[in-house]
This record gives C-alpha cells, sequence and structure tokens, in this order.
C-alpha cells in the first residue's frame, strides 16, 4: 500500500505543476496583450504628434 500513496503524491505534484505551468501561460497572454495594447496608443500618439510638427513646420515655412 505504501507505493500506491506514493504514487498518488507524485501524481498530486505533477498535476500541480502543470497546473501552475497553465497557469502562468494564460498571465502571460494576458500581460502580453496588455503590452500590445499600450504599444498601439503610443504609435498613435506618435503619429498625432508627427503630424501636428508637420503643420508647426509648415506654418513656419509660409
Amino acid at each position: 500500500m505504501p507505493a500506491l500513496e506514493l504514487a498518488e503524491v507524485i501524481l498530486a505534484v505533477i498535476i500541480g505543476t502543470l497546473a501552475a505551468i497553465v497557469y502562468s501561460l494564460r498571465v502571460l497572454i494576458l500581460l502580453e496583450r496588455r503590452v500590445a495594447s499600450m504599444e498601439a496608443n503610443i504609435q498613435r500618439m506618435a503619429a498625432k504628434v508627427l503630424k501636428q510638427e508637420k503643420a508647426i513646420k509648415k506654418a513656419v515655412s509660409r
């Protein structure tokens, strides 16, 4: 019987480890989405700034 209990403990450890890996991957995916969203916002802001700079440069060169 002790061998069966040891096998159950080992199986529980393996299942726990796999669950932790799956949870970590889920968290990484959510963080990647947040970073991608921030990157898109930064690109939009940079495009707006560039557009404003071009308008200012055009106004100054007149």
